[in-house]
């Protein structure tokens, strides 16, 4: 199965474009769109999900003409957008039972075995009988994911989901989004690299509504090998290191100095100690020639 979009496009009416000629190939696995808040992430998914059309452009999920037969592809589509609704005092799975049949499910044995599915995949299955306005932020989510499996859809897109979860929310809810990824395609919107990084198998970096980069995580952290340096400097130093090197992250030490890592071709000076790229350095380095590319 694969997901096609093609050149789209999208200003909104106070100018601002939020999809800029967005070309793109996703399929099956779960795919990380990684970018900064206001990126256009947001307004992609909408797209894709049929909730806003685009000026220009085309996509399809296989033969399925996304922007032309929405009701096709609904019917293969799980979404999870950023804020998922307020929820009635119902237990998980009254809550499921009612969205099956909204869905259609009418027999009563098939919904009862697709309910307790989605419940025994996201880990509620215990908590079935409690109130969903009374779980935590992160069973929230995982309710939200199982919901969107009871059609059994072959697209699933979940928007920012990690967002306010505390560690070990987001570690149970990053877990079920695993579980579901090998059957499915899976489009993972966030702005947290380390959900891209334990999570995906395929990723995008996005900002100012463009795909700046499409490579597996481990295609773009090779292709950073040999090109970071780091060095412990002072606190008041660091302006005076911007001026002069690629600072592209720093991070504060228990002694109050700084570690800077630093991108660039050759070693800035013998001061600097060469380090292995992660996915940090990946997005920090995309997003900043991004940046000098506008500003020129």
């Amino acid at each position: 199965m694969k997901l096609t979009l093609s050149n789209l496009s999208k200003t909104y009416k106070n100018g601002v474009k939020a999809l800029d000629d967005v070309t793109i190939d996703i399929e099956s696995g779960m795919f990380g769109l990684l970018g900064p808040n206001g990126a256009g992430k947001s307004t992609l998914m909408r797209t894709i999900a049929t909730l806003q059309a685009p000026d220009t452009g085309s996509a399809h999920l296989d033969d399925i003409n996304i922007l032309e037969d929405k009701l096709s592809l609904r019917k293969v589509l799980g979404y999870l957008p950023q804020e998922f609704g307020v929820y009635p005092k119902m237990s998980a799975e009254d809550l499921l039972h009612y969205f099956a049949r909204l869905k259609g499910i009418t027999d009563k044995q098939e919904r009862v075995e697709m309910v307790n599915t989605a419940l025994e995949v996201t880990n509620l299955f215990e908590v079935r009988n409690k109130s969903v306005a009374g779980y935590s932020g992160g069973m929230k989510q995982r309710f939200g994911i199982a919901q969107l499996l009871l059609n059994d859809p072959k697209l699933i897109i979940v928007d920012e989901p990690t967002a306010g979860l505390d560690p070990s929310e987001r570690h149970r809810f990053l877990n079920v989004l695993r579980e579901i990824g090998t059957n499915h395609i899976v489009i993972f919107s966030t702005h947290i690299v380390d959900d891209v990084k334990e999570l995906c198998t395929d990723m995008a970096i996005m900002n100012g509504g463009r795909i700046l980069s499409h490579h597996t995580p481990e295609v773009a952290v090779q292709a950073l090998k040999g090109q970071i340096w780091t060095k412990v400097i002072e606190r008041d130093d660091l302006e005076a290191y911007q001026d002069k090197f690629n600072i592209i992250s720093s991070n504060f030490n228990q002694d109050n100095t700084l570690n800077i890592r630093v991108h660039g071709m050759e070693q800035p000076d013998d001061t600097f100690q060469a380090k292995e790229p992660d996915l940090a350095d990946v997005y920090f380095v995309t997003l900043r020639e991004e940046k000098e590319v506008v500003a020129a």
